[in-house]
């Protein structure tokens, strides 16, 4: 009894179940049709692990640098910090809000932040955002994390824009940049 490659795949498939899988319906050249919603679930996914991961958690959470860190999912920060000479800057709200998080960011706007460390109305971002080390993301790494900031649910937590150290509204952490190392 002779089976062709195509049998054999057809068979194995259908013994694990895959034509019995409303999901998993192909379309005329054989591709799955539920592929590109898993695509996207994936993309976000590794959103969700690369904000964990790279840090902007500890920072953007209303809860960071308290007692419950986890609290309000990169809704923003109510922790500044003060950038000697600069002024204190807030970690902003980074959920889809139209007002009060990235709402009006495009994913390409989003991207283009991590990697030059330009909002898209032209303001560099606060030198304590470490944009210049995601400007080597890889493609797909940077649009995963747009992706999964634009599928958290909005929040309208508003934060502070740039203060002075004498009308700052909420605490702050002063940050010393390091001394430059003695030339020799």
């Amino acid at each position: 009894m002779g089976f062709s490659t195509r049998s054999l795949t057809l068979l194995a498939a259908a013994s694990l179940g895959g034509c019995n899988d409303p999901s998993a319906t192909a379309d005329a050249n054989g591709a799955n049709a539920a592929a590109p919603a898993a695509a996207a679930a994936d993309r976000v996914a590794r959103g969700r692990y690369l904000t964990t991961v790279m840090g902007c958690v500890d920072c953007h959470n209303t809860g960071s640098f308290g007692p419950h860190p986890d609290q309000g999912h990169l809704e923003g920060g109510t922790i500044g910090f003060e950038m000697p000479g600069m002024g204190v800057f807030y970690p902003p709200n980074l959920t889809p809000h139209p007002e009060a998080g990235l709402g009006r960011w495009s994913e390409a706007e989003i991207i283009a932040a991590l990697r030059t460390g330009r909002r898209p109305d032209g303001r560099e971002l606060a030198p304590i955002m470490p944009w210049r080390n995601y400007r080597i993301l890889e493609d797909a790494d940077a649009a995963a994390i747009a992706a999964y900031l634009k599928s958290l649910p909005p929040s309208d937590h508003r934060v502070p824009g740039p203060a002075t150290v004498e009308n700052a509204p909420q605490p702050y952490l002063t940050v010393h940049p390091p001394a430059a190392a003695p030339a020799g």
